[in-house]
């Protein structure tokens, strides 16, 4: 236990010197540690445009819920990180004072570098499809540059299966996080987080049979990384009514099959400090404007249907933070 206990102190010291923040931005230590304490997880959001990091926004105030909002580079190179930026800091004038901007899926150190001077206080390096190694010497590498400018690392063991904006790893190729490799990884790179594959996968497909988490892993993992936080992806539950929506109103999402939510609960209770959610805000987006366009063929006004958007991004945050994540009413 003695890796372990050397994490856990690691972990304490990050948690208090990552208070320092810039244009607004805080990391997530505090945050995730409450989480930890607490036994609920932090909901991470994936944005696109004004109107979704709208709707999260009002979701987590009017739950009084903490939370994230995660950039993909694929986000980047669709909004463009100046928009981005802007659109964030706007909402941190319209509503908490201080947001936790986190690049998720980093590919390289020069990716990772770019995000954190662009004033980024948290980012993802995912080198897990790289040999063990190779992960470690990337990792250790966005971490020290990381944490000399006050931010925090998420790093990645285990791969996940399933395409999610830049992300693409065949079933074949995906692996489940191992707990012997767990607590080395940690102390040898220095991060922050850690992302586990227990099952999950990107994306609105996510099972070809029935849902399965690998719970005596999670525990496993969590028992030799006690206090350290852990994250999970491919966390959507692509929910049976807004695919129906969706369908409903000319959409063809067939076959699809997300993560239970009493799978997400219980593994937020077992030391999943940080759930993500990304495939099931796209599903509420399109099931919304699919729905308003239909309903009204004579409405030209992208007002009338972004307007609808951005509501059903504000219930499906909500949702998630009651039902799921276990985290409403503990914004400090």
């Amino acid at each position: 236990m003695k890796g372990a206990a050397a994490c856990f102190e690691y972990y304490k010291y990050i948690g208090t010197a990552g208070s320092a923040r810039q244009m607004g931005f805080i990391t997530s230590a505090h945050m995730l540690a409450d989480a930890l304490e607490g036994g609920y997880a932090v909901g991470a959001f994936n944005v696109n445009n004004m109107e979704i990091i709208q709707g999260i926004i009002d979701a987590a105030i009017e739950q009084k819920s903490p939370f994230i909002l995660q950039v993909s580079q694929g986000a980047r190179k669709y909004a463009g990180m100046p928009y981005i930026i802007k659109l964030c800091e706007a909402a941190m004038a319209e509503g908490p004072e201080d947001i936790v901007l986190h690049l998720d899926h980093g590919e390289s150190f020069e990716v990772c570098r770019e995000f954190l001077d662009s004033g980024f206080m948290s980012v993802m390096i995912d080198a897990s499809s790289r040999p063990y190694s190779e992960n470690i010497a990337e990792t250790k590498r966005v971490a020290e540059y990381a944490h000399s400018k006050g931010a925090v690392v998420e790093g990645e063991l285990g791969m996940l299966s399933g395409i999610e904006d830049d992300v693409k790893v065949d079933e074949a190729s995906s692996k489940f996080t191992d707990p012997s490799q767990a607590c080395e990884f940690v102390e040898k790179t220095g991060v922050d987080s850690l992302a586990i594959a227990i099952g999950t996968s990107h994306g609105a497909f996510k099972y070809s049979g029935d849902p399965y988490l690998d719970f005596a892993r999670l525990e496993e993992i969590a028992s030799l990384l006690p206090g350290f936080p852990l994250v999970l992806h491919g966390a959507s539950s692509v929910p049976d009514g807004i695919v129906s929506l969706a369908n409903e109103y000319g959409g063809k999402i067939t076959g699809s099959k997300g993560v239970p939510e009493e799978m997400l609960a219980k593994a937020a209770s077992m030391g999943i400090a940080k759930i993500n959610v990304d495939t099931d805000i796209r599903l509420a987006v399109t099931a919304s404007i699919r729905k308003y366009l239909y309903s009204n063929p004579e409405d030209f006004d992208p007002r009338g249907y972004l307007r609808e958007a951005r509501e059903a991004v504000k219930g499906m945050v909500m949702h998630k933070m009651q039902a799921v994540l276990n985290s409403s009413g503990r914004m400090h």
